[in-house]
């Protein structure tokens, strides 16, 4: 089943539900979906699974980024807003990868590639990053990335 039908759906659970906050994320995962089918010049056919997901990962950090910028500016009641749309954004991706399991994925590609030197981290990076999209962070997989070859 695609994002789009799986949103769908959940809107409508939302919606019985009276539920706004879940109702308010999930339109804005609905308006990203739809805005990225029709830019671009792209015909109006699906998204790809990668899309899909490279989608949520920046639902997701625009979320956090707003959280962090609402706490700063001593906003709690906006903050929390924010993080109840991310557990809703969260309920889409897969699962978040530990730092534990994350170093072990980043060390296998490593070994994969041979990548020996920081030279290598372009190389990495290109497998790690489509690899671990969804599970881990960009900024995540980097410093991992730049743990293991330094």
């Amino acid at each position: 089943m695609s994002l789009e039908l799986k949103v769908q759906e959940e809107m409508k659970n939302a919606m019985r539900a009276k539920d706004q906050v879940a109702l308010v994320a999930l339109r804005a995962i609905k308006s990203a979906i739809l805005y990225a089918r029709t830019s671009e010049g792209r015909s109006d056919g699906p998204l790809s699974e990668a899309e899909e997901m490279s989608l949520l990962v920046k639902q997701a950090k625009q979320r956090r980024d707003s959280i962090d910028s609402f706490r700063q500016n001593h906003r709690p009641d906006l903050a929390e807003k924010e993080e109840a749309e991310l557990k809703i954004i969260q309920l889409f991706l897969p699962k978040q990868l530990s730092s534990e399991e994350l170093v072990a994925s980043i060390k296998a590609i490593v070994a994969e590639v041979g990548a020996s030197s920081m030279k290598d981290m372009k190389k990495v990076m290109e497998v790690a990053t489509p690899r671990l999209a969804g599970q881990a962070e960009p900024q995540a997989i980097s410093a991992a990335v730049k743990a293991a070859l330094g």
